[in-house]
């Protein structure tokens, strides 16, 4: 987001500028690739406490690098405060009304080419009283300037909490990341940092290796959980009163059984919302939670139908206001009466998209923030004046995407083969959709949510090229209740690629695909699930894209000589035998669902890109299926990032490798073939 453009949207004076409003012409050229993968020019804004001012990064046409902005809301006068000349802003957030923090980042550098850390800086609104916190190496990173004695900073490994904390004072707290002299993750301290002086005043007591930390709604730390030996986690309590940690509850670290709850947030009587299940229900729902007696109220606050709770409590001026929810799109569910007549209003004006409410934690102006998106339309941050009921728009993440050339995305579901309901997404080009070429998009984790209702570059730039797409939420995913979670246990390459493949068929008898024009594709995970896709099923899917997906199992349990993984001992020995196999007893399992032990079956059109810093998924995962596949396969395009990770960052290289993608499936699937 450039400077101008935003003082030009601030000068309207609440004038709403919806843009794009014409239809599109039917007859026009698909949107450039850069269009969908480009970097977003405006990535949302920030109150401050009182909502007299909006933070915000900016950027204009003599640097190429982010900047941080403050506006002035009662005169719009944008004020440039923070800047680097070798480094972009990265995350930002009010300390008071007075005072920011903020960190770095290089939004040019991808993963194998990153040597700093975020380090941290303060700064106030008005440009003053300037000072470095953290490292972002060895050595403080000097802006120009300025300079300081590297004894008064803290070392490179300490981040900010993305939690708001009370911002009535100078200071903040910090986490300090502490590791081991391999280079193993151990613990997390919290700190108390003056933002003023850089001098810690307090570091908090830990009852453990702690990991997460949660502040109460003053804005100190109460609650705090931990790593235990075993494959467990612990939740603790600090006593307001005695300042000593009990613990509430364990679980278990990466399947989350076991345990009565997992924390949420605090409300601003200091109750406790958690997360829990009711007897019967699949879904997990929000309780709030009685500390003296330790134990949970009788009904659930608030319950989603169909799927686990994921949101937040909204809580302004010490009052819970609504829930902030994600069913198949975000949404809110008000209290206050006033705040459900403010959300009617804002609807009624933005009446095609979603529109979350974002208020200042201290409230002293009329401005609330709203974020508003659909699935045609990239997120857009807009200012609303409860005084005038006017709308302001501060930015857009895509300006240059044209909605009414996107296609609809609805949540659809499927009977897997054993009764199993399958909830997928379905995205449908836009004038068509009915018998044409499908992409079978499989998501990464794999246990994660996929997908929700929103623009996602992905499928929007495939359907604008005339693909449907389908994007299952196979047996595995979050979000969706426990029975289609644990369903996905220990069955890579078994009942979670039958869901894959019952979702293909569903939409062949649904009319959505022509059987003779489908390619599966995905990334992570999801690049495992196209190998093996390929492999099990070679009359339905004609070709493959797979990009940083693994290709054997084991190799996940051994790792390679000379190339990292994050993989750690830990998950090795208590997550991955539960979730996907025990080397041991499940070994003949594994053979069978290893993509490199089968690589000779894959005969069709494959396309694969990998990453050469990527840790999650390391390079050999590719090369040596590369390498097993091209002695029997000759359609094998390979493509390496060498800078890149898991994914790629840079926008040159997502541009190239979706152009690649594109003229392979147009080849294979497409218009070409």
């Amino acid at each position: 987001m450039r400077v101008h453009h935003l003082l030009r949207a601030l000068a309207l004076a609440g004038a709403f500028l919806c843009g794009h409003t014409g239809a599109a012409d039917a007859a026009s050229p698909p949107p450039p690739i850069a269009d969908f993968f480009s970097n977003p020019q405006f990535t949302g804004a920030v109150l401050s406490p009182s909502g007299k001012y909006l933070a915000v990064k900016v950027s204009n046409k003599n640097s190429k690098r982010d900047m941080l902005g403050v506006v002035d809301l009662a005169n719009n006068a944008v004020k440039v405060v923070g800047n680097f000349s070798d480094a972009d802003i990265g995350a930002y957030q009010w300390v008071n009304d007075e005072r920011l923090v903020f960190t770095a980042t290089d939004r040019d550098l991808a993963q194998g080419d990153m040597r700093y850390a975020p380090g941290l800086y303060a700064i106030n609104r008005d440009g003053s009283k300037f000072r470095q916190l953290a490292m972002r190496d060895g050595q403080p990173f000097i802006t120009s300037g300025s300079s300081l004695n590297s004894r008064d900073l803290l070392p490179w490994h300490t981040y900010l909490l993305p939690q708001r904390g009370a911002q009535d004072s100078e200071y903040t707290y910090v986490q300090d990341r502490i590791f081991s002299s391999s280079g193993e993750y151990l613990y997390t301290n919290l700190l108390k940092l003056n933002t003023l002086n850089g001098r810690v005043s307090r570091s908090v007591k830990r009852p453990g290796d702690t990991y997460f930390w949660m502040l109460d709604s003053r804005g100190e730390p109460r609650l705090t959980m931990t790593t235990e030996k075993g494959g467990t986690n612990s939740v603790y309590y600090r006593d307001p009163a005695s300042d000593e940690w009990r613990k509430l509850t364990d679980f278990e670290r990466y399947t989350n059984r076991g345990g009565a709850f997992r924390p949420l947030s605090f409300g601003p009587d200091g109750t406790l919302y958690v997360l829990s299940h009711t007897p019967g229900k699949d879904t997990s729902v929000v309780f709030a939670y009685d500390i003296a007696a330790g134990k949970m109220g009788d009904k659930p606050l608030v319950s989603l139908d169909g799927y686990d709770f994921r949101g937040n409590m909204v809580v302004r001026d010490n009052k819970l206001l609504g829930v902030n929810h994600l069913t198949d799109a975000w949404g809110t569910s008000w209290l206050d009466p006033a705040m459900k007549t403010l959300q009617d209003k804002v609807d009624k004006m933005l009446p095609n998209t979603v529109n979350m409410l974002t208020l200042p934690s201290k409230p002293e102006t009329p401005w609330v923030l709203v974020s508003s998106f659909a699935d045609i339309w990239p997120r857009r941050t807009l200012l609303y004046n409860t005084e005038t009921d006017k709308l302001t728009l501060i930015g857009e993440s895509f300006p240059d995407i044209d909605p009414n050339q996107m296609a609809r995305k609805e949540l659809v579901h499927y009977k897997a083969r054993d009764g199993l309901n399958i909830p997928a997404w379905l995205t449908l080009p836009k004038g068509g959709g009915k018998n044409g070429p499908l992409v079978v998009l499989v998501h990464g984790g794999p246990w994660v949510r996929g997908g929700e209702w929103e623009w996602n570059a992905d499928a929007q730039f495939l359907a604008s090229r005339g693909y449907a797409v389908l994007e299952p939420e196979y047996r595995g995913s979050t979000g969706y209740g426990g029975r289609l979670y644990r369903a996905g246990w220990k069955q890579w390459g078994l009942k979670m690629q039958d869901d894959i493949t019952d979702g293909t068929r569903w939409a062949i008898d649904k009319g959505y695909a022509d059987p003779k024009r489908i390619c599966i594709a995905g990334a992570s995970y999801g690049g495992y699930a196209t190998l093996m896709g390929l492999i099990k099923e070679p009359d339905l899917y004609k070709c493959g894209v797979e990009w940083v997906g693994v290709s054997d199992i084991n190799l996940m349990y051994t790792g390679s000589w000379f190339y990292a993984s994050d993989f750690t001992d830990d998950y090795k020995r208590y997550g991955m035998p539960v979730l996907i196999g025990d080397r041991e007893k499940d070994a003949e399992q594994l053979k069978a669902t290893s993509p490199l032990l089968r690589a000779s079956e894959v005969k069709q059109p494959l396309l694969m890109a990998y990453g050469g810093a990527d840790t999650r998924v390391p390079l050999p995962h590719g090369t040596k299926f590369y390498k097993a596949v091209k002695e029997t396969n000759p359609n094998v395009e390979w493509i390496e990032y060498e800078e890149e990770g898991h994914g790629w960052k840079l926008p040159k290289n997502r541009i190239d490798f979706w152009g690649r993608v594109e003229k392979f499936l147009d080849k294979n699937i497409g218009a070409g073939r």
